[in-house]
């Protein structure tokens, strides 16, 4: 075998088979061991538009699937392209490994064409394992340390391997001093804190009489365990972001989304508790958590740089969720007194009553609320819904139900716009029996998404369920961003920067020879996504919504409402806006009312 062939071999011995990528001549050693991989069936190639796209869909496979995510790309700019994607990989502590081709060992220092020092540019978000390869019998530990530690440390890790190396003999490591001999294999570790931190744990829960949970994605796996513990507790569950589908949000006591995106009922709980339980998770909105010395506080993370970040906690506790929850069971008693969780489960069906009212309040020409809140009952089994960044997040996080056996994710610690699209095929990869949905926003799908829809295109036909939605809100507006500045600096919607062009997204998927449904009366929106999720080829479904329905906060503060009051005077769709926000607050206040 020659240095790439090696690559490719290695690496499927650790489990890796499917990469996300795209060719160049800084590369071109490793482009051709692939094809005679991929000739035999040994690993599945995706070849994207934009490398960009190839580290977000490995970001999504990490997470959907548990395994390491593979990307790779060529020199330069190829490996410059991939560092977005490779950044939500380290800010969601997924494991990544990245391939990047190199210019000849013999140019590197020249200022030769495409030559980057890759290493300054990965030093950040590779951080914890970057290397060169500069030998052939170093490629063995090299592929042997990245993927261990990406999945061992749940982070990316970056392979650089100059072009003149890649068609080069492989050779093993010698048997000399200089040399080492690396292996493959499972980590065994520790997941369960000691007996004398999970008693003190157990101690903290027993004595609360208002107890708040919160899961993050690090408890995506302990669904069973979290309801079992908020059972014995009589506990509320609150949810952030990249938790959405680790408890089903049909159970009562399950307050959904927390933070700006999130719902009064987690606001009022978190407001409220005398104790609290944070699993797997590293939210980052403090102001959203109990008051400190509100609540005694217990945390439960598999790393320990995650532990008393957000809230002083008295008990830390460094284990896997699932693992150390089925732990601290035992050692927990049932609560006979059930007023907190009466509370908390009025609070909740009361909520789901002004959300629907919130959704059907009408709009000019749709509500974006009722886009989703008429999807969510017709969510098939087993569905994985992907969403991006901007005003489309708010929705996701408030208006759909999660169910048991659902996967959902999206770019949460960098929050980068474009990743809807990416984290769909992903998911439809990794998963093509499934349904897949993907929320945009129209500014995210002008910036990445259209892109993505000719990957999909080339690769539907494969799948298995050719069930794959790519809902686009088209308000013509970069909406969170316009409402950001309404409500935190003062200012109307600044139209140079806010407004961009209509496009005929719907018409699109036709041209890729896909499906395209428009839909901008209220009436049809039912009916538009039964036809979406009948169609036998992937949809766009592209609705036009009113940019002025305001993603309403949990908690409205008195600055927001002043910063708010004073962006009127400048605001150029004042009517509109003033309108808008009267009906959903109206829908708040009475949720029986029409409006």
């Amino acid at each position: 075998m020659n240095v790439s062939e090696f690559l490719w071999k290695r690496l499927q011995e650790w489990g890796l088979r499917r990469a996300y990528g795209y060719p160049g001549d800084g590369a071109g050693g490793i482009d051709v061991a692939l094809q005679r991989e991929v000739d035999a069936g040994t690993i599945e190639y995706v070849q994207v538009r934009h490398e960009e796209m190839a580290a977000f869909m490995a970001t999504a496979h990490a997470k959907f699937t548990g395994q390491v995510g593979l990307c790779f790309a060529t020199s330069g700019p190829g490996a410059i392209h991939l560092l977005n994607g490779l950044y939500d990989a380290k800010l969601d502590h997924v494991g990544v490994v990245a391939i990047m081709g190199q210019q000849a060992r013999t140019a590197i220092g020249t200022n030769y064409q495409q030559e980057v020092d890759l290493h300054s540019l990965c030093k950040d978000v590779a951080c914890e394992y970057i290397v060169t390869v500069t030998e052939p019998s170093q490629m063995r530990h090299a592929v042997d340390r990245a993927v261990r530690i990406a999945r061992d440390k749940r982070a990316p890790t970056v392979l650089i391997v100059p072009n003149d190396l890649q068609e080069l003999p492989y050779a093993e490591p010698p048997m000399a001093h200089g040399a080492t001999h690396t292996g493959i294999g499972t980590t065994i570790c520790s997941t369960v804190p000691e007996k004398a931190g999970l008693q003190a744990a157990a101690e903290i829960l027993n004595a609360g009489s208002k107890v708040a949970v919160l899961a993050g994605a690090g408890a995506l796996e302990a669904t069973d365990q979290l309801l079992e513990i908020a059972e014995i507790l009589g506990a509320g569950i609150a949810k952030a972001l990249l938790g959405k589908a680790a408890v089903p949000d049909e159970c009562p006591f399950v307050t959904g989304s927390i933070g700006l995106l999130g719902t009064k009922p987690s606001w009022d709980m978190m407001k409220e508790c005398d104790t609290f339980l944070m699993v797997g998770s590293a939210f980052p909105y403090s102001e959203f958590l109990p008051k400190p010395g509100q609540a005694r506080g217990v945390q439960i993370d598999v790393n320990s740089a995650n532990l008393s970040l957000r809230y002083p906690m008295e008990v830390n506790l460094q284990g896997d969720s699932a693992a150390t929850l089925s732990a601290l069971i035992p050692l927990l008693h049932r609560k006979d007194d059930r007023a907190w969780r009466a509370r908390i489960e009025k609070e909740v069906a009361q909520w789901w009553n002004v959300l629907e009212a919130r959704a059907m309040t009408s709009a000019s020409p749709l509500n974006p609320q009722r886009v989703f809140w008429e999807l969510s009952p017709r969510l098939p089994e087993n569905a994985i819904i992907t969403a991006d960044s901007g005003s489309v997040a708010n929705w996701y996080a408030r208006d759909l139900k999660m169910r048991r056996g659902m996967k959902a994710s999206l770019s949460g610690g960098l929050a980068s716009l474009g990743a809807g699209t990416p984290y769909a095929v992903a998911g439809k990869m990794a998963y093509p029996e499934r349904t897949v949905i993907a929320c945009m926003g129209d500014g995210a799908m002008q910036m990445n998404g259209l892109n993505v829809m000719i990957t999909i295109s080339k690769y539907w036909k494969q799948w298995s369920n050719p069930t794959l939605i790519v809902l686009v809100l088209n308000n013509q507006d970069l909406n969170q961003v316009t409402w950001e500045e309404r409500i935190q600096l003062g200012e109307g919607k600044t139209e140079a920067t806010q407004s961009i062009p209509d496009f005929p997204y719907h018409r699109y998927a036709e041209l890729l020879g896909l499906k395209g449904i428009y839909v901008d009366d209220p009436a049809h929106v039912a009916a538009a996504w039964e036809e979406a999720l009948s169609a036998d080829r992937p949809v766009i479904l592209e609705a036009r919504t009113d940019p002025n329905v305001p993603p309403l906060p949990p908690h409205i503060t008195l600055q927001q409402a002043k910063a708010f009051l004073t962006s009127l005077p400048t605001e150029p769709e004042r009517a509109s806006v003033i309108l808008g926000s009267a009906r959903e607050m109206l829908a708040s206040i009475l949720p029986g009312e029409k409006s």
